[in-house]
């Protein structure tokens, strides 16, 4: 991560955690007058994360900040926005995906469509191994910070009051890194995720025309960001029609896609064909 950047996100954690202390809360108390995690609190005091503008919202309307305040800790998260728009580096040592795990771990809803890589917050650790060591100028020890970083995040997937509605085209499910071993955990691991209460996971089957042609993979965070994917890194859009383009577009994606025990019966048809790849390399 850039210096300057992280100099802001220090700055932005300090000056909550001053306000937050005059309002005599605790960091338990703000979280739940909030309505975030505990943990997302804690991270952003210290600087280690970055709030999406919603959740510093929230913060703000918690902590009781009249306008004035509320402005002044506004305009410090545009400070850090626009120097990782400056071109710094993202996170996690120096890999990519930070603008993207960072805004989908202080979202209550998340939405994401994926037309090639699967969404960072379902990726096992040698999935994501494999994303962050195509990134640029990646090293091992950078590699390996940012796999544990992006690991440690999908905790979000199991934090009470949280929802994330996940579409991918079949082909995310066949387009793969590394061996159909790794695939297989894989798809074992969207399996579970799809069991779980708070999350939709649904797939448009290759038998089915997409409504739209798509371009890139997108993450919505809240109704307030979209994180859009692309070969040069993230960019985070906050205009609010643009966001709303979005919110629209992946609804064409999921009124396409199968859910449920379709979908279900669709992960063990494509596990079955990585174990018989599996057995063919291995003969």
């Amino acid at each position: 991560m850039g210096s300057e950047r992280r100099e802001r996100m220090k700055a932005l954690g300090a000056h909550l955690r001053g306000l937050r202390a005059e309002a005599g809360l605790t960091g338990a108390v703000l979280a739940q007058r909030a309505g975030v995690g505990q943990p997302t609190v804690s991270k952003v005091e210290t600087g280690r994360m970055v709030p999406s503008f919603d959740v510093l919202d929230r913060l703000s309307r918690a902590l009781g900040l009249d306008d004035s305040s509320a402005r002044e800790v506004h305009d410090l998260l545009v400070a850090i926005e626009a120097a990782a728009d400056a071109g710094l580096a993202p996170d996690d040592g120096g890999a990519a995906g930070a603008v993207l795990d960072d805004a989908v771990r202080s979202a209550r809803l998340v939405r994401s469509f994926q037309c090639v890589v699967l969404p960072a917050i379902l990726q096992s650790a040698e999935y994501a191994r494999h994303v962050f060591q195509s990134a640029p100028n990646s090293t091992p020890e950078t590699v390996g910070r940012a796999v544990a970083a992006r690991v440690e995040r999908q905790s979000v997937l199991y934090e009470p009051g949280r929802e994330s509605v996940f579409v991918l085209t079949e082909a995310v499910l066949r387009t793969w890194p590394g061996t159909p071993t790794l695939m297989l955990a894989q798809l074992d691991r969207l399996l579970a995720v799809e069991s779980l209460s708070s999350v939709r996971l649904g797939v448009i089957p290759w038998r089915r025309a997409v409504p739209v042609l798509p371009r890139h993979g997108f993450t919505l965070c809240d109704q307030q960001a979209v994180i859009v994917e692309a070969f040069t890194g993230e960019q985070m859009l906050t205009d609010l029609v643009e966001v709303a383009a979005y919110e629209e577009t992946f609804d064409q994606f999921e009124r396409a896609a199968v859910f449920g025990d379709d979908v279900r019966e669709l992960l063990l048809r494509v596990m079955k064909e990585f174990r018989d790849l599996g057995d063919t390399v291995t003969r």
